[in-house]
């Protein structure tokens, strides 16, 4: 039998915001294409989560009302399966909203919303105008993966600790830095969704959530032509 992908999506009917479930459909079509097995589950508000029944979390970007529900959801029903499942070396990737509950808490004005603590990171709602845009930024994931492209609409400023590794750069308009990773934990603010405008970052994340070293190649010459052009655009 082959291997089957276990994806758990966390709040999908609320953390949802542009489109953010396209991420999911990508991973089940990526493993379509190669012959593995997928399957999807989902945690809602309340319902607990078994770290040993997924190989990777996820959660999308919401609106701010949605988005206090689920934080503090995740803080007190799922938190300590979260840790688990990170400890084990489970894959979480988590979008705008979900990056900003992976850290310890999300200030809006008088209210701070708590984090997860899965990454040591605070986020602030600060004046000044949102974060808005186009963005295409260079990472490096075990020489995997080049150059992701996405698009980002944030008025909240992540701001890691300095023994945190930055996933790429343009974060919180400041220090450069763009997202966070903590080994298998991924967090950013790119949308667009996400990985179909990056297949071999979903490929990545894939192989490292099924323990393999590698994937059998696909035909990716469009959206290597499509990164050129936002490499040329963005001058990296």
């Amino acid at each position: 039998m082959p291997p089957e992908l276990r994806v758990c999506a966390l709040y999908p009917d609320l953390m949802n915001i542009y489109a953010d479930r396209g991420n999911l459909l990508m991973l089940q079509r990526r493993c379509a294409w190669r012959g593995l097995g997928f399957r999807l589950d989902a945690a809602g508000l309340g319902e607990t989560v078994d770290p040993d029944a997924h190989d990777l979390f996820y959660v999308g970007g919401g609106q701010d009302r949605d988005q206090a529900l689920c934080a503090r959801d995740m803080a007190t029903v799922k938190r300590d399966a979260l840790h688990a499942a990170a400890a084990a070396g489970k894959v979480v990737l988590a979008v705008c909203g979900g990056y900003q509950l992976l850290g310890h808490s999300y200030q809006l004005g008088d209210e701070e919303l708590p984090g997860v603590g899965l990454v040591d990171l605070r986020t602030i709602r600060e004046p000044g105008p949102r974060l808005i845009g186009n963005v295409a930024i260079e990472v490096d994931l075990d020489g995997a993966v080049g150059v992701l492209a996405g698009f980002e609409n944030h008025g909240g400023r992540s701001y890691l600790d300095e023994r945190e590794q930055p996933l790429g750069h343009g974060n919180n308009g400041r220090d450069g830095f763009e997202g966070v990773r903590r080994r298998n934990v991924i967090g950013t603010y790119l949308h667009g969704p996400l990985l179909p405008k990056n297949a071999r970052f979903a490929d990545w994340l894939i192989a490292g959530a099924l323990g393999l070293d590698g994937l059998d190649p696909l035909d990716d010459a469009l959206e290597d032509e499509a990164h050129a052009e936002a490499r040329a655009a963005a001058g990296v």
